[in-house]
């Protein structure tokens, strides 16, 4: 037994390990922001939400599940990636990831900016769409940011053209906030054929009635969730790129979180985390107890 607060940072205190031998989960770090469209500092999230897992503990009650003693986790490191060029950051990305899923190993990945999240599901996905459940405050799903195919909020367009999505099964959470026009979450449903909740659905249904319909929708079958920090309102994490106000609280998050124990998690990762804007550790707080959660999922999935 040792202080929480010694080190070295890993996440949750997990070993940092490059073999994969035996191992169910995965941490891997992706410090990179280049594909920001406002404020930049992704590249430090990895290490701020490996430092806000120091405090987590072994047992979640709500769940009645142990997650560290259940699964055998393992960090690996951040991926080099490359400043400055997202497409070859994208490749070194799904490059690192490759050898993690061939292993039958769950990806865990912490970011970052959210562009990341596309390289992730092209190595969970490669063998065949999965279901991807997305909180957001935005919709992810722009044709192009400021003449750019790949930005962090033109990755799930691109996902879905790249047939990484199985959009009849996927949904995204929290979207709220000014648009760029009257149809552009509108256009989810109705070209590109995924479900979303508002964060006003959220308030008026409730996050556990939000949450069962999220399963009935999900369903069977692989599913991958992908987790922006900006879903949470900014006075529950302000240390991120495109904060909008009105969000989820992070009860809000957990709730729903936890209503997906069952189901068949074969990626996840937390996104958007940049420091330099925190408060009190707000932000990385809530990254690494949402982590925590979904880790909890993991250990909970049928065999």
């Amino acid at each position: 037994m040792h202080p929480r607060f010694t080190g070295p940072y890993t996440f949750g205190h997990v070993p940092l390990s490059r073999s994969l031998d035996g191992v169910d989960v995965a941490f891997v770090g992706v410090p990179f922001d280049t594909a920001a469209g406002f404020r930049v500092g992704g590249r430090f999230g990895p290490s701020a939400i490996r430092a806000g897992s120091i405090r987590l503990r072994e047992y979640n009650e709500f769940l009645d599940v142990a997650p560290f003693d259940v699964l055998n986790c393992i960090d690996l490191g951040d991926v080099q990636v490359l400043p400055g060029v997202t497409e070859e950051s994208l490749a070194r990305i799904k490059t690192a990831l490759d050898p993690v899923v061939d292993a039958g190993v769950v990806p865990f990945m912490l970011g970052g900016d959210h562009s990341c999240t596309l390289a992730h599901l092209r190595a969970v996905a490669k063998d065949g769409p999965v279901a991807v459940i997305d909180f957001d405050a935005h919709t992810d799903a722009a044709m192009q940011i400021m003449g750019l195919r790949y930005s962090h909020g033109t990755w799930m367009r691109r996902a879905i053209e790249e047939g990484l999505v199985d959009v009849s099964r996927s949904v995204e959470i929290g979207l709220r906030g000014p648009s760029g026009g009257p149809t552009e979450r509108t256009e989810l449903r109705d070209e590109l054929g995924l479900e979303y909740f508002t964060a006003e659905d959220v308030f008026d249904l409730g996050s556990k009635a939000v949450g069962q319909r999220v399963r009935d929708r999900v369903g069977d079958g692989p599913v991958f969730v992908s987790v922006d920090i900006d879903v949470l309102d900014p006075s529950h994490a302000p240390g991120t790129g495109t904060t909008e106000i009105g969000g989820l609280t992070t009860r809000d998050a957990m709730v729903i979180v936890r209503s997906f124990a069952g189901l068949s998690v074969v990626g996840a990762d937390v996104m958007e985390v940049i420091p330099a804007y925190d408060v009190a550790e707000l932000t990385t707080n809530a990254a690494a107890g949402i982590a925590y959660e979904l880790l909890c999922v993991i250990a909970l999935a049928p065999n």
